[in-house]
């Protein structure tokens, strides 16, 4: 008994380990002259991915040129904005370049360079919409995007005009609420809104530009003055040389781009973007093998310990399975993700922070329906085993677990169809599966409805296949 209690506790603590140790490996030499920059995956002009599913835009050009001004290299990471903020505070990025105002609350937690680039706020809605004026706004609702210095506009003046905000974390979403009537109007960054409406987003805007800021390149308080100092001359020779005006005359001008012209049809959607779609797709399913193999291991050795003859591990399995269950999924992976980084000072990369995620969430599910299946054996068969002589750990492997495994055996490909689900959450993360393809893709484009119907689609085909498949298997082990 003593020995399985013990290989119970080592094959977990391999586990547990074998993943930390992963997440906590140490950066190549190399890295010293790459820089991980964080940015946006939704700020055109500044931020945005092109037809070849590379980002481009303002911060993206000046990032680059000033980095092969300045001799060193980045690497772009599009997380979104408030992963990127998070992920620069916990230091599992260098820095963070999305179109970042430069306030004094974020002074106090972050360096910030020169600024790049001077904008002001400004209010859009409906074409044909009756509110044109901010005095028009009272009772009714307005959108905003997270963090952004349009929500920030919006919440200075909210009591002054009497209207309601929502919190979108996307210009898209923002745009649609807009679009289809929900929200009355939007606040938004001058030239992203007005890219927004070159490309066919069909608002309009109705006031000045106000509350003007500048945006900065930023850094974690007292950190990386050697990136920030180089961003600083970069851009210095970029402005000298006249390829600061280049790139920005490249987004801001009257030129229509190519893609706005393009086949908006779902059909020329998917030729478009079939390489980025089926990159995502690839991303979502080797996260979701690798996080129910791991999930799987977990959830066994948590459920065995569930209901072997001792209180200890009882209470041990109880208590995972009831904390892993109770976090939700999002809080979860940021935790990891950010939280234990700024704690320890080691960087996790994403995808394994988004494999620990699931192994934890999913494996503490597991662990329940393992306990589940295992309880749902007569107990009689133990006690039958044990009158014959046969010891605890035996009579576990011969006679009570082949009878449960069957009961079990749906129950492992239902939690498959939910893994696959659930790999859309570690967008939040950045990690490049389908559902953070698919906005980067409307980042570009503008067109939510039409991409998010093709991702919705594809994931139900996935999932139908896997329910026929789990359906199937029940209907073997019953025979």
């Amino acid at each position: 008994m003593k020995r399985s209690f013990a290989s119970v506790v080592s094959g977990l603590a391999v586990l547990i380990t074998l993943l930390v140790t992963l997440g906590f490996s140490t950066t190549p030499a190399k890295a010293t002259t790459t820089y991980q920059i964080g940015t946006d995956v939704t700020f055109p002009p500044f931020e945005f991915a092109n037809k070849q599913n590379k980002y481009v835009g303002i911060d993206m050009d000046l990032m680059r040129a000033i980095a092969k001004d300045q001799g060193f290299k980045v690497n772009i990471k599009p997380v979104g904005f408030n992963a990127a903020v998070q992920a620069v505070q916990s230091g599992q990025l260098d820095g963070v370049i999305a179109g970042m105002s430069i306030t004094k609350e974020r002074e106090a937690t972050f360096d910030f360079s020169k600024p790049y680039f001077t904008s002001g706020v400004v209010m859009a809605v409906q074409p044909k919409g009756s509110v044109t004026k901010l005095s028009q706004l009272r009772g009714k609702k307005v959108a905003v995007k997270t963090g952004t210095s349009g929500a920030d506009y919006a919440k200075s003046i909210q009591k002054k005009y009497g209207f309601k905000i929502v919190t979108f974390d996307d210009s898209n979403n923002m745009y649609e609420d807009v679009m289809t009537g929900n929200s009355a109007a939007c606040f938004e960054d001058s030239p992203v809104m007005q890219y927004g409406i070159k490309q066919g987003t069909k608002l309009k805007i109705v006031t000045k530009p106000a509350e003007s800021g500048s945006y900065g390149f930023a850094v974690q308080k007292g950190k990386n003055q050697k990136l920030l100092k180089l961003f600083n001359k970069g851009l210095a020779d970029l402005k000298a040389n006249g390829t600061y005006d280049k790139i920005t005359q490249k987004y801001l001008g009257t030129t229509k781009s190519s893609d706005s012209a393009s086949d908006r049809s779902i059909i020329g959607l998917l030729k478009q973007n079939k390489s980025a779609l089926i990159s995502g797709f690839e991303e979502t399913l080797w996260l979701t093998i690798v996080a129910i193999f791991f999930a799987t291991l977990f959830g066994v050795l948590v459920g065995l310990m569930g209901v072997v003859p001792s209180k200890f591990m009882n209470g041990v399995s109880t208590t995972l399975i009831y904390v892993f269950r109770g976090l939700p999924l999002l809080v979860l992976a940021l935790f990891i993700y950010t939280g234990i980084p700024s704690l320890t000072g080691q960087k996790i990369p994403a995808f394994v922070a988004g494999i620990i995620t699931l192994m934890f969430n999913e494996g503490a599910y597991i662990a329940a329906f393992v306990k589940g299946g295992i309880n749902a054996v007569d107990s009689g068969q133990m006690e039958a085993a044990r009158s014959l002589g046969l010891p605890f750990g035996k009579a576990m492997r011969r006679i009570i677990l082949p009878q449960g495994i069957r009961i079990m055996i749906p129950s492992f490909i239902n939690q498959f169809i939910i893994t696959l689900k659930d790999t859309s959450i570690l967008s939040i993360i950045g990690i490049l599966e389908l559902t953070q393809t698919g906005k980067i893709i409307i980042a570009r484009n503008l067109e939510g409805f039409k991409v998010w119907s093709i991702i919705a689609v594809i994931y139900l085909v996935i999932i139908t296949l896997l329910t026929w498949l789990s359906n199937w298997v029940q209907r073997r082990t019953r025979l």
